[in-house]
């Protein structure tokens, strides 16, 4: 899932768009992207779609951004986007681990009264510095979460920290990456919301892969490409790889547990993550 296009849920005339596109991933926002005023039309609009959707073959991995738990629009909202076909619903602003299971608690009914065949994963924001603090926590609130998604904008706004501040991002990055590694869910970044700024967009995307996230979150279609360009990895990493898992089955056979590729020593972390790489890159190939 190297890019997530985010997606309006109150503009359905975009949603057949996004499907086209070169997305990995396309979140649709019940939340933030969707005045107060809209929020039922939003629902409404979003239910219809993913229920149609959901007898089709998934062209795209679908995650729904829904409201809070402490919102009055959550329930409603979970209640309309449990349908098959739906990968991940990304919780906003969690604030302890009873919040996570409140929500997995409301996701699991709305399943069984939709008739939801696979269970929903869940993607968790952490845009507080509560929820920074204790992102481990939160992660293992339950075996639902999938992954911690970094909001930086909701994280630094309130505190008067500057969003491009090029020390705060990768300290957060960092914290959220340890958090994520130690519940054994995947790592997702933030939005950036200067569009016309490629550059900008291209330097923190690959500061987060740098620190092991799996990929970025898109607000504009322009920025898709940049995304699938830095997180995809490049021939010489998949050739290093390569070389690196079939140097592991020959030390295996002789009884060695480190050895020497292209110059470097290698040991079991190093196949471990050679071995990453190349799952990651046979699934892209998959149809």
């Amino acid at each position: 899932m190297k890019s997530k296009l985010f997606v309006p849920a109150s503009r359905p005339e975009l949603f057949e768009k996004a499907l086209a596109s070169a997305a990995d991933a396309i979140s649709f926002d019940l939340e933030d992207a969707v005045a107060q005023a809209r929020k039922a039309e939003a629902r409404a609009a979003l239910r219809h779609f993913l229920m149609a959707q959901a007898s089709r073959s998934p062209r795209k991995t679908i995650i729904v951004r829904v409201n809070a738990v402490d919102s009055p629009h959550f329930k409603a909202d979970v209640e309309a986007i449990a349908h098959d076909g739906v990968a991940l619903v990304n919780l906003p602003k969690p604030r302890d681990p009873d919040d996570v299971r409140e929500a997995v608690d409301a996701l699991s009914a709305a399943e069984r009264a939709n008739g939801v065949a696979q269970p929903i994963g869940v993607l968790l924001n952490i845009e507080t510095p509560s929820a920074l603090r204790r992102a481990h926590e939160l992660a293992s609130a339950h075996e639902r979460v999938r992954g911690l998604q970094l909001g930086l904008a909701d994280l630094f706004e309130p505190l008067g920290i500057a969003r491009r501040e090029p020390a705060a991002i990768q300290q957060a990055m960092f914290q959220l990456s340890l958090a994520a590694g130690e519940a054994g869910v995947f790592a997702y970044d933030a939005a950036f919301a200067d569009i016309k700024d490629q550059d900008g967009f291209r330097r923190e995307a690959e500061l987060a892969r740098n620190l092991g996230f799996i990929g970025k979150s898109c607000i504009h279609p322009s920025q898709i490409a940049l995304a699938n360009a830095v997180f995809r990895p490049s021939d010489d990493e998949l050739a290093h790889a390569q070389r690196v898992v079939d140097a592991a089955a020959e030390a295996d056979a002789k009884g060695l547990g480190a050895y020497v590729v292209d110059g470097k020593m290698v040991d079991a972390p190093f196949v471990a993550r050679a071995r990453a790489v190349l799952a990651q890159a046979n699934r892209e190939e998959r149809p």
